[in-house]
């Protein structure tokens, strides 16, 4: 009997390591990384026409001024704006001041995407627009961000957006940027949009 309790307990203690190791190793493996979003381009074309009280802006500063803010928000690195029809001469103030914007953005790709579409891997990219965030941006461009939040911003695909933006009409004092937000962007190792074609 005694030989019997023996002979287990050694086979006891020769399995306890294998079992504890076992244990560790499973515990130590990282979890299976989450697949990456994948998202689908979309063009889009836009007439954008400035209409604010504080602030005046040239057609071709307006232009230079949307195109920093399409690249912040995630659009696609060939998106492009141009000055649009205005009644002033180049760089000079215009009350009505427009630029005519091509742009792509990625939008989730669902299930009744064509199958033609090229997926791209996408991550969520944080945003922060305030007063030189990015650095072109100041106190009297409130209102453009304002008007660039409620016609362009929904052209993006975007998630917990946290918007504190104020703006008091006719004056700087009181006026606050402070919209953030998540956007879904291409991946560093995605392709780019295809291009467009002259004229499209």
């Amino acid at each position: 009997m005694n030989t019997c309790w023996k002979l287990a307990a050694v086979a006891a203690y020769a399995l306890f390591p294998a079992l504890l190791l076992s244990r560790t190793s499973s515990a130590a493996e990282p979890p299976s990384a989450a697949a990456p979003d994948r998202g689908v381009w979309r063009k889009h074309e836009y007439s954008f026409v400035f209409l604010g009280f504080t602030s005046t802006y040239s057609c071709d500063g307006l232009a230079d001024k949307l195109e920093v803010l399409l690249l912040a928000a995630g659009a696609n690195r060939d998106a492009k704006s141009r000055p649009g029809a205005c009644a002033s001469d180049f760089g000079r103030p215009d009350k009505f001041a427009r630029a005519d914007l091509t742009f792509y953005t990625l939008a989730p790709a669902a299930s009744d995407t064509p199958a033609d579409a090229t997926r791209v891997d996408a991550v969520w990219r944080p945003v922060s627009f305030a007063d030189h965030s990015p650095r072109e941006l100041s106190t009297g461009d409130c209102e453009l961000i304002e008007q660039f939040r409620n016609s362009v911003l929904p052209m993006f695909t975007t998630r917990n957006v946290d918007d504190h933006t104020t703006c008091v009409p006719n004056q700087l004092s009181g006026s606050l940027i402070s919209l953030r937000f998540e956007s879904l962007a291409a991946a560093p190792s995605a392709p780019r949009a295809p291009r467009s074609r002259p004229g499209g």
